[in-house]
């Protein structure tokens, strides 16, 4: 894989794990993750008077791609809600590019290099021992993290082709942020009321654009990388975020970092050194 391609991977994946912090530090976290989606979108809104609009052949995927990523974000609230981010955020992202590699081949016809194949088997087990700290987590938190994992493998697949058939992956990255959060604030406001929505809306709209920035920048260059190299590689260089998170938990949230984790991060790096040379 190209060195630009990795760091640009590498960086989008310190922008998704600082947008998780905010996500678990929020008082609310449905409200929070909802608000983060409409971050994305507000975002988005400038840039696209300077783009093309998306093949037609991709706006069926920008539509697939809302639906699961409006499931997606209530099911990252609700894993948030019911563990740790020690356990929850690892478990998320470390089973998903074992997923993607495991169906790649027969979903998209790709074939990965041993030295691929390698490195995405490294960096998941580097990520999944980050798991071993967190054994007190609730079996929900587990259930509900696995859960979001086939999410997360189900839109990086619809994404990654579409992003390949809309002929510019950036414009399709920005147009598929406008619906999400429609989706998801009109649930909260059916469940939760339109008034307590709008007064969280008030109080922390700034936590949602800064989050959503981030989160729209970070899935944007990993689309933008899916054009450029396997999407099961890529997916895999992704999760390099639970190193960023490693940090985040033990230097904002206080968090006390046993063995495993620094054994996790240096086999995720290791993962990293195997990709880069195959």
């Amino acid at each position: 894989m190209p060195l630009d391609v990795i760091l640009l991977v590498l960086f989008g994946a310190l922008l998704h794990a600082t947008w998780n912090a905010i996500v678990k530090a929020g008082s609310d976290k449905s409200l929070d993750a909802a608000l983060i989606s409409a971050g994305g979108a507000v975002s988005a809104l400038p840039f696209l008077a300077f783009l093309p609009l998306p093949q037609s052949a991709a706006w069926p995927f920008i539509g697939a791609s809302a639906i699961l990523q409006f499931a997606y974000f209530q099911l990252v609230a609700a894993a948030y809600r019911a563990g740790d981010i020690g356990l929850v955020y690892p478990l998320m992202r470390g089973c998903t590019p074992l997923l993607i590699a495991a169906t790649s081949g027969v979903v998209l016809s790709e074939d990965l290099s041993g030295a691929a194949l390698a490195g995405i088997m490294t960096i998941s087990a580097g990520v999944l021992t980050l798991a071993l700290e967190a054994r007190r987590g609730s079996g929900r938190a587990v259930v509900l993290s696995i859960a979001n994992a086939f999410v997360i493998a189900s839109y990086t697949y619809v994404d990654g082709i579409g992003a390949r058939l809309s002929g510019n992956a950036v414009s399709y990255t920005l147009w598929m942020s406008l619906l999400p959060p429609i989706l998801l604030f009109a649930w909260a406001a059916s469940r939760r009321g339109s008034l307590t929505v709008l007064r969280h809306v008030r109080r922390n709209w700034w936590r949602g654009l800064i989050g959503g920035a981030g989160s729209i920048a970070s899935y944007g260059l990993a689309l933008w990388a899916m054009t450029k190299a396997p999407v099961a590689t890529v997916a895999a260089l992704r999760e390099t975020a639970i190193v960023f998170g490693l940090v985040i938990s033990v230097a904002v949230f206080k968090e006390k970092a046993g063995i495993w984790r620094y054994v996790a991060g240096v086999v995720i790096a290791a993962g990293v050194l195997v990709l880069k040379l195959g």
